[in-house]
């Protein structure tokens, strides 16, 4: 508490121009000879064959999501080579290379609404696209340069934690949807459903069950250790297995059947786009533009720049938490170390997807804290960090991976051996797992525990049960809304608002006196 208070009184709000982005690459860049080498190890293996697939799938599902609604300008080889060359962009240059950047649900929904604007006024939608993108790189250059991403140490967990378990949930429910939905048609097989609600749990189960290993007394630290760094590649390698097998031996009688995970790109690869059109956006395309819409993108292009803006820097929030006890370039463990040298990095990204038409990405969230976790050194208990493998080798290998399955025709037919009920185990897993630690998960379990066998909380005895209720209930209710946002075509361009929106309900709760300032401070404490 005492150094995040520091950090408040010595950086001010706003710097002089480019003074938090020479500060963050003059303490990181000297560190990049060993951002590679400690790279290299068994854990960051691992952690590459996990988030691999938690990177793929999500960009598979959200380009197939848009490919339908743009009616294929944007669509699913745009978004996964987006994702890839995105993401190794950022390993190799950003200042806090852990962070992963990726689709989210909230760009996602953005996106969409982009789309409905462009139907409303019969704009053409990429050059639209396009504008407002490039207007949205010159914002999130601006906030880079003059070190906006400050603002950030002013937000709370009350921010930090409803968006955390938004995205979580997103997973989650993503997750659940695609299981339950096996049970639903009248059409649909017994057996396919059933032995999709099996790969998902077998999955889930033995990913959870090994990634536990390390706290447990069997076999020796090396093995436990292994064990539950490779849990997910292990769970992902058990579930495919099991409905291959199950597959060969009841598919043909039964009729069951499972979809794999696949890219519809043929041989191809990168070289051609959804619609067969050139890479980037016509240049007459976009000088026939409307001038009036060249200006007035300007608008939509501030509610991307804030979404994109909130997303990167909560998710920067959350990945340089001091309970990572990460050294690199840190100063105190101030949660701002890299924050502006990562926007600019990130504005740079935005400028070349919106003139290649392809999908923005940004902070990926429940991503970003997986792999920071993935990477984290246990102590012997294995209970708590003592530490965090720093470096650039695993997330520029994750996304080097997803481009290589489009381009090379091997690691496309492997990846057709992987059921998609498979990949919605890794995803129950990546969702609850990310939820652990989070107080406002405690919180939600707690309303239904018997107070007088649970565990103490650090605000038991101090906020009383009905205050701590009420908070929790509030956050709740601010997820269940922002889902219900993020949903709808017609409100998903407003979502950013909602996220900042976030900070002045906090203030109101407060003013107002639902809460008392001294339960909503214990409650909202950052630690």
């Amino acid at each position: 508490m005492s150094s995040d208070n520091n950090n408040k009184e010595e950086v001010p709000l706003f710097e002089p121009f480019l003074t938090g982005i020479r500060r963050d690459f003059h303490r990181r860049l000297p560190l990049d000879k060993t951002d590679i080498t400690d790279g290299l190890n068994a854990q960051t293996l691992a952690t590459v064959l996990f988030l691999f697939f938690a990177c793929l799938a999500p960009a598979i599902g959200f380009g197939g999501v848009l490919q339908t609604i743009t009616s294929g300008q944007i669509g699913t080889i745009e978004m996964v080579l987006s994702t890839s060359l995105c993401g190794v962009l950022y390993a190799l240059f950003a200042a806090q290379p852990l962070q992963l950047v990726g689709p989210m649900g909230p760009n996602l929904a953005f996106t969409v609404g982009l789309f409905r604007i462009s139907q409303r006024f019969t704009l053409p939608f990429l050059p639209l696209y396009a504008y407002t993108g490039l207007w949205c790189s010159l914002i999130l250059a601006l906030c880079a340069c003059t070190s906006t991403s400050n603002v950030t140490k002013h937000l709370t967990a009350f921010t930090d934690e409803i968006f955390s378990v938004l995205i979580s949930t997103i997973f989650l429910v993503g997750a659940v949807q695609e299981v339950i939905g096996a049970f639903l048609p009248a059409t649909a097989s017994s057996t396919t459903a059933l032995l999709t609600l099996l790969c998902a749990s077998i999955t889930f189960g033995t990913s959870i069950v090994l990634k536990g290993l390390n706290r447990s007394v069997y076999f020796t630290k090396r093995i436990r250790d292994n064990l539950s760094n490779f849990a997910p590649a292990i769970g992902v390698l058990v579930g495919s297995l099991l409905a291959r097998t199950a597959l060969l031996r009841f598919g043909a009688a039964s009729g069951a059947n499972l979809a794999s995970l696949s890219l519809p790109v043929g041989g191809a690869g990168f070289v051609s786009t959804t619609l067969g059109r050139s890479w980037l956006i016509p240049w007459k395309d976009l000088v026939d533009f409307p001038m009036w819409a060249k200006w007035a993108s300007f608008f939509p292009a501030t509610l991307a720049a804030l979404l994109l803006f909130l997303d990167q820097n909560i998710t920067a929030r959350l990945v340089n938490h001091p309970r990572y006890k990460q050294k690199k370039g840190r100063d105190l463990g101030n949660v701002t170390d890299g924050m502006h040298g990562d926007m600019l990095v990130l504005s740079f990204l935005t400028a070349i997807t919106s003139v290649l038409g392809i999908p923005w990405m940004a902070g990926a969230t429940t991503r970003s804290a997986a792999h920071v976790r993935s990477l984290s050194v246990m102590d012997d208990d294995g209970t708590s960090i003592r530490g965090t493998i720093e470096n650039r080798v695993s997330g520029a290998a994750i996304h080097a991976l997803i481009g290589a399955c489009v381009l090379l025709v091997r690691p496309r037919a492997l990846l057709a051996q992987v059921p998609l009920p498979v990949l919605s185990g890794v995803f129950l897993y990546l969702g609850l797992t990310s939820l652990q630690g989070l107080e406002l998960w405690d919180r939600a379990k707690g309303l239904f525990e018997d107070t007088s066998v649970a565990p103490k909380k650090r605000w038991t005895g101090t906020v009383p049960r009905k205050v701590t209720s009420f908070f929790t209930i509030v956050q709740m209710a601010c997820i269940y809304a922002m889902m219900k946002v993020k949903e709808s075509s017609s409100f998903g361009v407003v979502f950013p608002l909602i996220i900042a929106m976030m900070p002045v309900l906090r203030y109101g709760i407060v003013k107002v006196g639902l809460i008392d300032r001294e339960s909503f401070d214990i409650l909202d404490r950052k630690d």
